[in-house]
């Protein structure tokens, strides 16, 4: 009895260490990401933190959540499903939404839809009017973001810059779509590609404001490496996940 009581106090105490870890995590990162856009004279007000939750399970997410995190990023549509299915079951956490940020196959849309906010990962024409398939018979409107591979990495997935011109009118013309605006992933440990590729992001994104109209308010870019770069460039949404939950991270 006194071997399982002392399990279970040194498990609790290893979460409230944890919980401890996130808060103190959070408000350094907050701080940065501040400090990045005052040193631009942008608002801080204006940049959102999404965590990355693809490497930690409920129980972290819930931890996270105490320590005041909102809204969640997965990069796999069936863990997508799985957390929001567990974080609905729990009252105090109502308030949590997730975001679907990793590649999406046409045969995954359905465990997205409804459980996903904003999807970040729309990287063609064919995805596109797959989501607006599935949305429409479902009866909803998803947000979406164009996946735009501003650095033109062959690995990465996206519309090619030079190309999104000639298919965002198509894109806006979907039903059961809501075009948000636009993501990229930069080059890892590489800062003045990655200065680029967001500065590419932005000046794309104001050229379409120009020629569609839309406001495209979001701009996902920067990670745990480049997200104070991506805030000096116009990043509204930064996803962090190693540096939010991972105590051994260190800047590189």
């Amino acid at each position: 009895m006194d071997a399982r009581r002392d399990e279970a106090t040194g498990r609790q105490n290893e979460l409230d260490a944890y919980g401890d870890f996130l808060r103190r995590r959070r408000a350094v990162l907050l701080e940065r990401i501040a400090n990045a856009a005052r040193s631009v004279g942008r608002d801080p007000s204006e940049v959102q933190l999404l965590a990355v939750s693809k490497t930690v399970d409920v129980a972290q997410v819930e931890l996270a959540h105490k320590a005041g995190y909102l809204t969640f990023g997965e990069n796999r549509p069936q863990e997508l499903k799985r957390k929001v299915g567990a974080v609905r079951q729990n009252p105090s956490l109502a308030d949590v939404r997730f975001h679907m940020i990793g590649n999406l196959q046409t045969n995954k849309i359905n465990q997205v839809l409804g459980n996903a906010d904003l999807v970040h990962s729309v990287s063609s024409l064919h995805l596109a009017h797959a989501i607006s398939t599935r949305s429409r018979t479902r009866d909803v409107v998803t947000p979406c973001l164009l996946e735009v591979n501003v650095s033109g990495e062959a690995s990465k997935s996206g519309f090619d810059p030079e190309h999104i011109v000639q298919v965002v009118d198509e894109v806006m013309g979907l039903e059961g779509i809501a075009l948000k605006g636009l993501m990229t992933m930069a080059p890892a440990n590489n800062k003045e590609v990655a200065r680029r590729t967001f500065e590419g992001l932005r000046l794309l994104r104001e050229d379409l404001r120009t020629r569609t109209g839309l406001p495209l308010p979001v701009l996902s870019c920067g990670m745990s490496g480049d997200f104070e770069i991506a805030v000096q460039e116009g990043a509204t949404l930064v996803r962090l996940g190693r540096i939010v939950f991972d105590p051994a991270y260190e800047d590189r």
